[in-house]
């Protein structure tokens, strides 16, 4: 069954300079990559990918690990993979979440740690079912930004919406 699934390289693997790494492993899995964006992760954006651990006593570090204040990495990868068993596939190749119960072999278990105060470094993060891609996918990307139709979608005329744009000049800056 084709599906999708998010991956999130994570600010402590950008800092690693692990991309490549984790880019070369995720071309094993033969599948394709749907959306590929690096951004900065606002707070909101946090809390409302880790909501389900709000209640936890770890979620405000959860949180400024994830918005890379813990590693001077303000930045995450976010990416959309698409393909035949995409969720399973990219869970095994990632590994455990605790990156020392995960096989030495995957992402986590080759490069993710546990800190002193107890924070999983795992470098990755990927959806766990299907239900939890689709709540993500549309979290992190907008339906333009994917190139495959995974989802429905709609189109909707919006008014008083202020975004950037760039600005026109003669060039250079």
């Amino acid at each position: 069954m084709e599906q999708a699934t998010l991956v999130l390289i994570k600010p402590d693997g950008l800092k690693k300079s692990l991309t490549g790494n984790v880019l070369t492993r995720f071309s094993e899995t033969k599948l394709e990559i749907a959306a590929a964006k690096v951004l900065r992760v606002s707070r909101a954006l946090a809390e409302e990918h880790y909501r389900h651990m709000r209640d936890k006593p770890f979620f405000e570090e959860l949180i400024k690990y994830i918005r890379g204040k813990l590693h001077s990495r303000e930045k995450v990868m976010a990416m959309v993979y698409y393909g035949e068993g995409a969720i399973d596939k990219v869970r095994q190749l990632c590994g455990a979440t605790n990156p020392e119960k995960a096989e030495s072999t995957s992402i986590r278990g080759s490069y993710g740690r546990i800190t002193t105060s107890g924070i999983y470094e795992n470098v990755v993060h990927t959806s766990m079912n299907e239900a939890d891609a689709e709540r993500e996918i549309k979290l992190w990307f907008k339906p333009d930004e994917v190139i495959f139709d995974i989802y429905e979608t709609e189109s909707v005329t919006q008014s008083n919406v202020k975004e950037r744009v760039w600005k026109k000049s003669g060039g250079g800056r």
